[in-house]
């Protein structure tokens, strides 16, 4: 157990910093990637705040080819900084494949020749990225990364798929119209809103499961419970309203939430 000390101890500020140097690159180039894929899509769309893409470059005018060398510039920024750490022994091999991995599912998500998005499976890959590589790169940067690490963090992902149902739903007309098959362009109203309450069931079903088997402790099981009223807002607007908002709250308000829950978890009594 953690002592507030342990906390702000220079060696594990040391070892957070050193884990978000290489993340921001990495994190970026994936946002420039899905940003260039999506140029045609998001000209299409109307935005919401959460939805339709920036619109940086129509904003700007810069042209596409702006965000091709972009890309490719985040990409070598975040392979050499990733060498260079894992090299000097400050990033362990666990969590550099970590990194690499997730760089390369990100940028595979919007590409192509893959374009996961386009082709059905992109909530999935979205979900596993954000709700399942980031957190458990985050125990990596601190500590040995575990299959118990990883189950932890099964219902946030499970809610990061329902934000996703959510913020695909405004943008399929375009997305159908540039050949993105989106779960929202592929399935019925009816059949979103089925796997919306599936995904929330999974969420509850491995909140509770996880709790009664000791890898959530109690604190933590319960902060799970803060997505719950916006959750069901969600499953109410989805599909009948063009805001993602609630769902969008339910993620956001569950990482903020379970963040906190662990961090004074770890500090102890």
């Amino acid at each position: 157990m953690a002592t507030p000390s342990d906390v702000v101890d220079s060696a594990f500020a040391s070892q957070v910093i050193v884990g978000a140097v290489p993340l921001l690159p990495v994190t970026v180039t994936i946002h420039y990637a899905n940003e260039y894929a999506d140029v045609d899509t998001d000209a299409l769309t109307d935005r919401t705040p959460f939805s339709g893409g920036s619109g940086a470059l129509t904003r700007t005018e810069l042209p596409r080819s702006f965000l091709r060398r972009a890309t490719v510039a985040g990409f070598c920024v975040s392979a050499v900084t990733i060498a260079i750490l894992a090299g000097a022994g400050r990033m362990t091999p666990a969590t550099a494949g970590l990194l690499v991995v997730a760089l390369l599912a990100g940028l595979a998500y919007s590409l192509p020749p893959v374009a996961l998005v386009r082709r059905g499976v992109g909530e999935l890959v979205n979900a596993m990225l954000g709700g399942v590589a980031v957190p458990v790169y985050g125990v990596a940067v601190v500590a040995r990364p575990t299959v118990v690490a990883a189950l932890a963090t099964v219902p946030f992902a499970a809610v990061v798929g329902c934000n996703l149902l959510a913020t695909h739903w405004p943008d399929r007309h375009a997305d159908e119209q540039v050949g993105k098959r989106t779960l929202a362009v592929r399935w019925s109203p009816k059949q979103l809103r089925q796997a919306y309450v599936a995904l929330v069931a999974v969420a509850a079903l491995a909140t509770g499961t996880l709790w009664v088997s000791g890898v959530l402790p109690g604190l933590v099981a319960g902060a799970h419970l803060s997505a719950l009223p916006f959750l069901v807002w969600g499953r109410a607007a989805l599909t009948r309203q063009r805001s993602p908002l609630p769902s969008v709250l339910a993620m956001v308000v569950l990482a903020l939430a379970v963040t906190v829950a662990w961090w004074r978890v770890g500090l102890g009594p």
